[in-house]
């Protein structure tokens, strides 16, 4: 499958070992990783931009990074929390322009599209608890969606977002909490 990765039988070489064949230029082995994490960064991209394509959008991107950026990798952290960093940086990079109204423009009537609170309950698959979860502040949106939807390690998501442990604990405990009121008051109407 990897060019320039020799592999034993059955034995899938380590992701850092992956990362240093993509650096040496070996496409194979940015498809082994994209294998490996494709799905949870997907899973994370469409909690965070509640829109499939600009998902799929910011996932070429984070790919596209990824084989520009292999050589860079100073294993300070796993390659998994290194390759969540980098897509979240591509996601707020593009959520940021997308957000930007354009100088010129000037809407005087109501939109008829989806908002972010509906994409996110058609791309979680309309329930309650995902539409409680995308109207969480984004800070709470993202800590969930790391530990919950793509479904890393307290520590792992601390090192991405750059924050302690005790504080990605405690965002997750007030997301929670949100989350329970904001059902409580759906089931009040």
């Amino acid at each position: 499958m990897m060019g320039a990765m020799p592999r034993a039988a059955g034995i899938e070489p380590h992701d850092s070992a992956v990362l240093a064949a993509v650096a040496a230029g070996d496409g194979a082995a940015l498809g082994e990783l994209y294998r490996r994490h494709g799905r949870a960064l997907f899973g994370y991209l469409l909690r965070m931009s509640g829109d499939r394509m600009v998902a799929e959008e910011i996932l070429q991107d984070t790919l596209v990074a990824v084989w520009r950026g292999a050589a860079g990798f100073e294993a300070r952290a796993s390659v998994r929390t290194w390759l969540f960093g980098i897509a979240r940086r591509q996601a707020l990079q593009r959520l940021r322009k997308r957000s930007a109204p354009a100088p010129a423009e000037i809407v005087d009537r109501a939109d008829a599209a989806p908002g972010p609170e509906e994409l996110a309950v058609l791309a979680s698959g309309g329930t309650a608890v995902a539409a409680a979860v995308g109207r969480l502040p984004d800070h709470h949106r993202e800590v969930v969606a790391l530990a919950m939807v793509a479904g890393l390690p307290l520590a792992e998501v601390a090192g991405i977002l750059g924050i302690s442990v005790g504080t990605v604990k405690s965002r997750l405990f007030n997301a929670r909490a949100a989350v329970v009121r904001l059902l409580a008051a759906e089931e009040d109407r």
